[in-house]
């Protein structure tokens, strides 16, 4: 699906307004699964004939993460298929990346758990072990885009609704970034086999991406603080 085609559903989807919660729930996944299918579509880099509005205030921004080239990377995808020029878009777009690639490296690690089980592997113990905590990882970074969908909600503003979700979508992604780290352990040293190094890498990633979504958040939470 090409990012022309991807915005125009994406936005005719948008002006729907389910009547039940359970619709309005099944319509907020479709849109959250449609994004990231979005970004999918446009892995390959990123070719700007002219430094766009959109890739300028990306790499001004970026520039405030502990990861800046990753961030970069990463939401200037984004940028090919929403439009992003506020914390606000900034926020979710990075929310939506973490997202993905925790969901990414979840779907390589269960192709990885059963190869090894089925080979009564040594490895499979800390594999499956890191399974589980990248499985948080997703569970979190999860909770952590409903939660900003609340915050942007016209009841959320003002009073102690607001940062209430502020300190959700925080601790979501902290423990998301935690999760990843715990995994990490499992992995010490760099004497490791081909599959180990990759689940490594791609987890180490997961960790990162999440790092730059609560940095970026962070400076979208700004301004709703005194």
């Amino acid at each position: 699906m090409s990012s022309t085609q991807c915005l125009t559903y994406f936005l005719s989807l948008s002006i729907l307004q389910p009547s039940t919660l359970m619709a309005r729930l099944s319509l907020f996944i479709l849109l959250l699964l449609l994004s990231l299918v979005c970004i999918t579509g446009a892995e390959k880099p990123v070719r700007f004939p002219r430094r766009s509005r959109s890739r300028a205030y990306i790499e001004n921004a970026c520039t405030k993460t502990l990861y800046p080239s990753l961030c970069i990377q990463y939401l200037s995808v984004s940028a090919n298929s929403m439009t992003i020029q506020t914390p606000q878009q900034l926020a979710q777009a990075a929310l939506s990346v973490s997202l993905y690639k925790a969901l990414q490296t979840r779907t390589f690690m269960l192709k990885v758990v059963k190869e090894l089980k089925a080979r009564k592997s040594k490895d499979y113990q800390a594999v499956k072990d890191c399974l589980d905590q990248i499985g948080n990882s997703v569970d979190q970074l999860s909770e952590s885009v409903r939660e900003l969908h609340r915050l942007e909600r016209p009841d959320a503003e003002g009073g102690d609704n607001v940062f209430w979700h502020i300190s959700n979508v925080e601790t979501f992604v902290s423990s998301a970034m935690t999760d990843a780290s715990t995994c990490l352990d499992g992995f010490p040293g760099r004497n490791m086999n081909k599959s180990r190094a990759m689940i490594k890498a791609k987890v180490l990633n997961v960790a990162q991406t999440a790092s730059n979504a609560l940095a970026l958040f962070h400076r979208y939470a700004a301004k709703y603080k005194p």
